[in-house]
């Protein structure tokens, strides 16, 4: 019986290949789509608070203004604008446009510099409006 394994290519993994930013946003796009399923949690225990009383939700409130609340909660906008953003990435590509290997490259580039830049835009609104 011959040993058909020995000839086999090994099947390559992520410390083969070379990050490109493509493929980094591909991972993230993913990463932060998970997260937004429990970012919502957030967002269903702000509701939940709101419709107990005003003791739990001045509680609540007052945990997402100390600084771990408030990194939760900048994370949370970052991770909905990144995903935003990738959604986007990938409607330009479900209507054939955008597949140019630098035009690619570029879009991926931008999708990172956008939602940093608009989550901190947010966050400058937000404190700008509550002042």
């Amino acid at each position: 019986m011959a040993n058909l394994t020995n000839n086999r290519p090994l099947s390559p993994h992520l410390q083969i290949y070379k990050p490109i930013p493509t493929m980094v946003m591909s991972i993230l796009h993913r990463i932060t789509g998970a997260a937004l399923y429990f970012g919502t949690i957030l967002v269903a225990w702000w509701l939940i608070a709101a419709s107990t009383g005003a003791a739990y939700f001045d509680w609540v409130s007052w945990f997402m203004g100390t600084i771990i609340g408030r990194l939760v909660l900048f994370g949370y906008t970052w991770a909905l604008l990144h995903h935003m953003l990738g959604g986007l990435r990938h409607l330009m590509w479900d209507v054939g446009y955008g597949f140019d290997k630098h035009f690619s490259t570029k879009l991926a580039k931008a999708n990172i510099i956008g939602s940093v830049v608009l989550t901190v835009l947010v966050w400058a609104i937000a404190y700008a409006v509550r002042s």
